[in-house]
């Protein structure tokens, strides 16, 4: 079956070629404000908001007003309109808040070209070419495999470049296993299977958090001084302060290699899930109101079941498999695996319990998974 399918490399751009990037990103940012500007305003005086099509037509114009917007890719300038007409429609379906005005110190900096008459190619599997670029060097990790669809540039706090490739190819379904599982998220084991498996929650963060808080000290040390001569000297730019960025730069690559690594480990466990289960059965969590636990929140946050769930939901559906997510106030802590007797709320303390009705020893966790994975085959026999 075909599917959309993204690989994401680290590309080496020379020092024009990154200018080249940094420009168009700004043109693109740019544009974007621009037309929320206009946006605003025409609803403001008519009621009424602008569409895709109607900003489309005016950024012709537009380029002639400002040129330099003709030097950068003209598919940025397109896919940020898109955008901002994506932002408006989920804001009118409750799905996301107001679009709002972009910053060039937010540190998600980006652009999207789109495919045609073959301006995004491999060459010599040793450099990417794209528009206004030309040929860029990348690592290659693996192979890029289906029909090139689009490309999102990315230039991340730290420095380093990366490019998203947008493909649309053949993924094959897995073979079936016969088998299904229940999946208890928590937070001192990472995941309990119905089987019994523990999976280890591997706390990357706090692996490096005397690191990050001693170089986050630094930084705000550094900071300051940059502040004091900021003020005293006012053609002095935050940028020219070479200490306060390269310290800033230091930190930004210990969150990104500690993504890198939690993102690495994610996605190897979700696809070991996936491959040896047809049947996947885990809890629809509330991560966004357990946040609101200020004792927990740090931890809820390190763990990312939101997107270990996300994981699992597109590769059961690349492969054939199912997941089934279970209602959020479904009492799996509750409620005897082996009899089903219901016995109440539990503190987090208690790890183990023994069942009033049929005097089972339970694990929490183990018990828990193993009702989910009930409460799922129960709602797959009933669809």
């Amino acid at each position: 079956m075909l599917r959309q399918k993204a690989y994401k490399v680290r590309i080496y751009p020379t020092e024009k070629q990154a200018v080249q990037i940094d420009k168009t990103i700004g043109c693109s940012r740019f544009v974007y404000n621009h037309f929320l500007d206009l946006w605003k305003r025409a609803y403001k005086e008519t009621g009424k908001g602008l569409t895709y099509n109607k900003c489309s037509s005016q950024l012709s114009a537009f380029k002639k007003q400002f040129i330099w917007l003709k030097e950068v890719d003209k598919f940025a300038l397109q896919n940020s309109l898109r955008n901002l007409s994506d932002a408006y429609h989920r804001f009118f379906k409750k799905q996301s808040r107001y679009p709002r005005f972009k910053s060039k110190r937010n540190p998600h900096q980006s652009y999207k070209t789109n495919f045609t008459n073959n301006n995004i190619a491999i060459v010599d599997d040793k450099y990417i070419k794209l528009p206004k670029l030309g040929k860029i060097k990348y690592a290659r990790t693996r192979e890029i495999e289906g029909r090139i669809i689009s490309a999102t540039v990315r230039k991340n706090p730290s420095g380093k470049y990366f490019i998203a490739i947008n493909t649309e190819c053949e993924i094959n379904e897995l073979s079936k296993t016969n088998s299904e599982i229940g999946i208890d998220l928590g937070l001192a084991d990472f995941a309990i299977l119905s089987d019994g498996t523990k999976i280890p929650n591997m706390h990357f963060s706090k692996q490096l958090e005397q690191k990050l808080k001693r170089e986050k000290r630094k930084l705000s040390h550094r900071q300051l001084i940059a502040k004091k001569r900021v003020w005293k000297d006012p053609n002095k730019t935050w940028d020219q302060c070479m200490n306060y960025r390269k310290q800033k730069i230091k930190v930004a690559k210990l969150y990104e290699r500690i993504n890198h690594c939690k993102n690495d480990y994610l996605h190897k466990l979700s696809k070991q899930i996936v491959e040896s289960q047809d049947i996947i059965c885990v809890e629809n969590l509330n991560v966004k109101g357990l946040m609101k636990n200020h004792k927990l929140a740090e931890s809820i946050a390190d763990v990312s079941w939101y997107e270990f769930t996300r994981q699992l939901q597109y590769k059961c559906e690349w492969y054939g498999k199912k997941l089934v997510k279970i209602n959020r106030f479904f009492p799996s802590s509750q409620i005897c695996s082996k009899c089903g007797c219901r016995s109440g709320k539990k503190t987090l303390d208690i790890r183990e319990w023994n069942c009033d009705n049929c005097g089972t020893h339970h694990d929490r966790d183990i018990n828990a998974a193993k009702n989910i994975l009930n409460e799922g085959i129960r709602q797959l026999q009933t669809v």
